[in-house]
């Protein structure tokens, strides 16, 4: 059964950074593109960044490039995301996902399983 399990979310002041990762089990990650996505209070989920399967092509929504950066570690079946300059706009809960073989999406129907999530709140 596959699962994804995210990890490091938290409370941070406007302007500080976190780490988030994604731990992978289950099934066969290597081939697969990840993602992230998040969703805030009220407002839909949308998409955050994503990476190819060999981590070689990486997607950014426009709101993030410049201060997210997704990265994966195949032999551990991890995916991160760090967050720095962190914005109350950045506040949501974030998803990791996992993506379709051999290619890099950013539509959330490219993604087949979906983590819990984990919670990042930034106050200003």
């Amino acid at each position: 059964q596959v699962q994804l399990v995210e990890s490091g979310g938290g409370s941070v002041q406007a302007g500080g950074s976190l780490r988030l990762s994604c731990a992978a089990s289950g099934g066969t990650f290597s081939i697969y593109g990840m993602g992230w996505f998040r969703q805030a209070p009220g407002k839909e989920r949308e998409f955050v960044a994503s990476i190819g399967w060999n981590g070689r092509t990486t997607y950014y929504a426009d709101s993030v490039k410049g201060r997210f950066t997704i990265s994966r570690d195949v032999a551990k079946n991890t995916v991160y995301l760090q967050m720095n300059s962190l914005k109350p706009e950045d506040t949501a809960l974030y998803y990791c996902a996992r993506g379709t073989p051999y290619s890099t999406g950013s539509a959330s129907r490219e993604f087949d399983y979906w983590g819990q999530g984990t919670q990042v709140t930034v106050s200003s």
